[in-house]
């Protein structure tokens, strides 16, 4: 398992509705609602941030192609939308693409061109095999807690809590390994290399912390 983004979008909402502060690798926005739904219309809605990923992917798709294949274009547009309707008693959702290109372009070339952007990465999450898993970090105290420490580390696992992401035993193998009894070696790595992935865990089962501080103090 290897994720796309070194780091995850990260999401967070309070109380005023419905500003969600979004930040990404290099930055954070505002995402909301428009006033039509409750929100004050200060950043784009989810639509439209869905929209936004197909546009800006088939934009790069296309101008990648254009340079590699040194075409004389020298800009492009492109709209997105979407509706929804019930087909057989199902939600069906229809997003159209409509791609300008500035400049004389032959019907060939528009035509290749038309097929690579069908062909942008965004296009085949859209079109293709995509599932959606959500999972809920639980932190109650008294939950049942097997430990697994040397003397530098201790793992905590509570198995009532696991929700099998499968992030731990699929990204570091060689101290989560389900094959085993004892399933967590806490000397399969370096401590910074497990508190790394523990901190990835999403559900709260797995708890790093060093035995002493860094500090020295118990």
């Amino acid at each position: 398992m290897k994720y796309k983004l070194e780091e995850p979008v990260h999401g967070r909402i309070g109380t005023e509705k419905y500003q969600c502060t979004i930040e990404w690798r290099n930055g954070k926005f505002i995402a909301d609602e428009p006033e039509s739904s409750g929100g004050k219309d200060l950043g784009p809605d989810p639509f439209t941030l869905l929209l936004s990923s197909l546009a800006s992917c088939t934009l790069v798709t296309l101008r990648m192609y254009i340079e590699r294949k040194e075409l004389d274009i020298p800009a492009i547009r492109v709209n997105t939308n979407l509706f929804q309707e019930i087909q057989n008693e199902e939600l069906v959702t229809t997003i159209d693409r409509d791609i300008v290109f500035e400049g004389t372009v032959s019907e060939e070339t528009k035509t290749k061109l038309q097929e690579i952007a069908s062909r942008c990465p965004v296009s085949k999450i859209l079109e293709g095999n995509t599932k959606v898993r959500t999972f809920v970090f639980r932190d109650t105290p008294g939950e049942k807690t097997v430990k697994y420490s040397n003397d530098e580390i201790t793992v905590d696992w509570k198995p009532g809590y696991c929700q099998h992401s499968t992030r731990c035993w699929k990204q570091l193998l060689q101290v989560f390994d389900p094959r085993e009894k004892k399933w967590v070696n806490v000397d399969g790595a370096s401590a910074e290399r497990i508190k790394q992935q523990v901190e990835q865990c999403p559900s709260g089962a797995l708890l790093f912390h060093y035995n002493k501080d860094k500090e020295g103090n118990a």
